[in-house]
């Protein structure tokens, strides 16, 4: 079992930068992958970028070049920095972890979610 807190979220001005933080705890072994997802007001929840194991990584298109995902084993973290904020970025922005379970069989954790807002 997994257990995910997210943090840093925020309200932001347009162009300004914010960082997500996903700190995970539990069996930390049997993640895959974590990712972060995000749902705005109107919108159904959609993958922003994700992380594998191995460190390669997946963005959704509409971020890449502003947003980056990356982690510190460390401290069992995973972080999401996001540069050049639009106000389409607003959103509850939600940590995912993928948990393997067998080889073939996975199971989903997510966190709480975090409050994204830019607005001038």
């Amino acid at each position: 079992q997994v257990q995910l807190v997210e943090s840093g979220g925020g309200l932001v001005q347009p162009g300004g930068s914010l960082r997500l933080s996903c700190a995970a705890s539990g069996t930390i072994v049997n993640i895959a992958a974590m990712g972060w997802y995000r749902q705005g007001p109107e919108t159904q929840r959609e993958l922003v970028a994700t992380i594998r194991s191995a460190g390669i990584t997946n963005y959704k298109d509409s971020v890449k070049g502003r947003f980056t995902i990356s982690r510190d084993n460390a401290k069992n973290t995973v972080y999401l920095q996001m540069n050049s904020l639009k106000p389409e970025d607003t959103a509850v922005y939600y940590c995912q972890a993928d948990y393997k379970i067998t080889p073939v069989i996975y199971q989903d954790f997510w966190g709480q979610g975090t409050q994204v807002t830019v607005s001038s």
